[in-house]
């Protein structure tokens, strides 16, 4: 695996790798969902190109990006485990140098649930993540479900302007009882971390309701909403439809459960999607075979 930290390094290696390109970007600290979503672009790719950047962008003021989780050798090894074949580890002050002022609006849809409680968020994930496409020029951007409204707005990022890359999302990779795997989890005290997977739990209820022709936003919600357990909190619980994460007062599937429960100071994000009548889930993406390619060149 070679490691790059420059914006002009990563282009000038990426376009050499054998395409398709599959593309995984990381704060790092990494975990068995980051390892699912290599995996996952490894199977469907002929070259994996990941990067390791905690963007100070994406994080407000009173945010924990100074004390964000970072064990960059580790994350190397496992990268290198799961056979990575480019890491882009760039800098801050070489991603935002002096002056650095642009930004990409992501609208409404960023200013609802997460973005009504992280202001700027959102438009600072698209910016690092269009910063971050723009040196990497991959066939296809490989990121996780359990950060919903995020792909979401990737999605609408990618479509409005027009990106030459496919977004892929892949399932939520969860503990043995339930629990979302997130690096944030370390934060968890221990009676925190044992009622964590009552998130899960209630989001599963709300969504059983609602595959079951509940079409009542009120009495689908309170299939779920008490099974939180103490000392978790509520952040906000919604069905929201998955495309633009608005909220009806009656339900039409697909739709998506989502919701972010607190413990202390940490947020915990879930979400459980609910398919159509003989649809597929409308979050997730299916899996796709690699089809080996023959580079040809014409002759002059």
């Amino acid at each position: 695996m070679q490691t790059v930290r420059t914006p002009g390094s990563a282009r000038a290696i990426a376009r050499t790798l054998r395409r398709p390109v599959g593309f995984v970007p990381t704060m790092g600290a990494l975990h068995a969902g980051h390892r699912a979503l290599v995996r996952r672009a490894r199977a469907e790719s002929a070259s994996v190109v990941a990067s390791i950047f905690v963007n100070p962008l994406q994080f407000g003021p009173g945010e924990d990006y100074e004390k964000y989780p970072r064990a960059f050798a580790r994350d190397v090894e496992i990268f290198e485990e799961e056979g990575v074949d480019l890491l882009y580890a760039p800098a801050v002050e070489r991603m935002y140098r002096p002056g650095f002022a642009a930004r990409i609006g992501v609208g409404d849809l960023g200013s609802v649930f997460e973005g009504a409680r992280r202001p700027g968020h959102f438009d600072g994930v698209a910016t690092v993540v269009a910063k971050l496409l723009n040196a990497i020029e991959p066939t296809a951007l490989y990121l996780g479900q359990k950060d919903v409204q995020q792909t979401a707005v990737l999605r609408a990022m990618v479509r409005d302007l027009d990106m030459a890359t496919n977004v892929v999302v892949v399932p939520t990779v969860r503990e043995p009882d339930g629990l979302a795997l997130s690096s944030r989890n370390a934060y968890l005290s221990e009676p925190e971390r044992a009622a964590a997977p009552s998130i899960y739990r209630a989001l599963s209820a709300i969504a059983a309701a609602l595959a079951g022709g509940v079409a009542n936003p009120t009495l689908a919600l309170a299939a779920g909403e008490g099974l939180l357990e103490q000392p978790l909190a509520w952040d906000y619980l919604a069905i929201v439809d998955p495309l633009t994460f608005e909220e009806h007062e009656t339900i039409v599937l697909p739709a998506l459960v989502v919701a972010v429960a607190r413990a202390g100071a940490t947020r915990l994000l879930d979400n459980v999607p609910v398919a159509a009548p003989g649809g597929v889930d409308p979050i997730v993406t299916p899996p796709r075979p690699l089809v080996k390619r023959v580079e040809t060149r014409s002759l002059r």
